[in-house]
């Protein structure tokens, strides 16, 4: 038999006409009652489209537990069994003795910046495992199938404090494809000056770069990245680099505002720029502001912090310095915050909304890094590495809109606005 399309046109179209109902999740200000056992929701609503039309409704039932199919353990238990350091190592960079590499101005400095990278990592490593109970970050060794490089990513998940954690460092050599010369020529006029379009250049990088996610919605998710890159004509690469700079920055992303850590954050890093240059913190929290930005939601990625790119405005030595101190300090202003937020009591209502602020944070990485974008551009890259800094968990709904007045909204004016959070 065969069925008639054109029988059924009038009635889709009537159907296409029918009012929708219109519901809007909004974050209540008012606690969602704690509980071990099932909590029981009135959700969404939907069209029933037929030769009528009515309203659906269903009621669904979720247990207080974290939406993971691997995971078990009752929502927030796991608080219950974390316990907060007396000292948090590396945090005291200011005072600890520099390492010899630091002052080494025989050694070449892209040799020097391999080193620093993977003193960073290490010492990174080390705090943050300071906090976690339960796992150990897994050191992943890889080499580049050319033999152009190597990197080693750390990363812990499933953890009791980080949900997933990564601390990568690469340090790879090659030459640069045509999107990556276009695009390093588009963002910078000097850079255009320095490079020709239509000739070929290899390029040679060490670099970190941090991601830490944690499991607790209070304790605010942080992106650190610090670089050396260098350019060199492929033609005559013996004769040095034609362009090298020092890139990178670091900052924070809550779910929920605390606005002390926050201050603590950003004064913390002001500490490292000022040390330098007076005019370094005002400069790059601007930048940072700039590029951190959800262009199609109108919002920064979090609350900011520091970030420069082609950074050559000073000798080789002295940025590198800088490039030491500002790295080093993100142990200090991140990894206390993370031990001051990660045994607060959360229910499922606060969960659900780091997970919307994580599909933010997913957003931002896929469409507008330009770190991701060059490395998924590079012949050869591995993906794995360039897609860590994605979140183990994410969620997006649709038109979720907080409350006014709520924890949640707060946040969000936060990110909507410029603050000056170093005063």
């Amino acid at each position: 038999m065969l069925l008639n399309l054109s029988r059924l046109r009038p009635v889709v179209a009537q159907a296409t006409r029918v009012s929708r109902l219109h519901v809007v999740r909004r974050y209540s200000t008012q606690q969602v009652p704690k509980g071990t056992g099932a909590v029981t929701k009135l959700a969404a609503a939907g069209a029933c489209i037929g030769l009528g039309a009515g309203i659906g409704y269903w009621v669904a039932k979720e247990k207080d537990t974290i939406p993971n199919a691997q995971d078990t353990r009752v929502l927030g238990s796991e608080i219950a069994g974390l316990k907060v350091p007396a000292v948090i190592p590396n945090t005291d960079y200011e005072n600890e003795a520099k390492p010899a590499y630091y002052n080494d101005t025989a050694t070449p400095m892209h040799q020097r910046m391999e080193a620093l990278v993977l003193d960073l990592q290490d010492r990174l490593v080390v705090a943050l495992e300071s906090l976690e109970p339960s796992r150990k970050f897994i050191r992943d060794r890889w080499e580049r199938e050319d033999g152009n490089g190597y990197g080693i990513s750390c990363v812990l998940q499933d953890g009791e404090v980080y949900e997933k954690a990564g601390v990568n460092v690469s340090v790879i050599e090659g030459t640069l494809a045509p999107g990556q010369l276009r695009s390093m020529r588009e963002r910078n006029p000097q850079t255009a000056n320095k490079l020709n379009a239509n000739e070929e250049y290899d390029f040679r990088v060490a670099g970190v770069s941090v991601v830490v996610h944690p499991r607790n919605p209070y304790a605010p998710t942080a992106h650190k990245n610090y670089r050396r890159f260098e350019v060199y004509r492929k033609s005559n690469k013996e004769a040095g680099p034609v362009l090298a700079w020092f890139g990178g920055g670091a900052d924070l992303t809550p779910a929920y505002l605390f606005e002390d850590d926050v201050k603590y954050f950003h004064q913390t890093l002001k500490q490292a720029c000022d040390a330098h240059d007076p005019q370094y913190y005002p400069r790059f929290k601007q930048w940072c502001d700039t590029y951190f930005t959800n262009i199609h939601r109108d919002e920064t990625r979090g609350v900011g912090g520091i970030f420069f790119d082609d950074l050559e405005d000073k000798a080789p030595e002295d940025l590198f310095h800088f490039a030491y101190d500002a790295g080093s300090a993100f142990i200090k202003a991140y990894v206390p915050l993370v031990a001051k937020r990660m045994t607060m009591p959360y229910t499922l209502r606060e969960r659900n909304w780091q997970l919307i602020r994580r599909g933010h944070y997913a957003e931002f990485n896929l469409v507008y890094d330009r770190g991701t974008k060059f490395g998924l551009m590079t012949p050869g890259a591995r993906i794995e590495s360039i897609l860590m800094s994605l979140p183990l968990t994410a969620r997006w709904e649709y038109m979720n809109q907080p409350e006014p007045g709520s924890p949640e909204a707060h946040l969000l004016e936060a990110v909507r606005t410029t603050t000056d959070w170093a005063k």
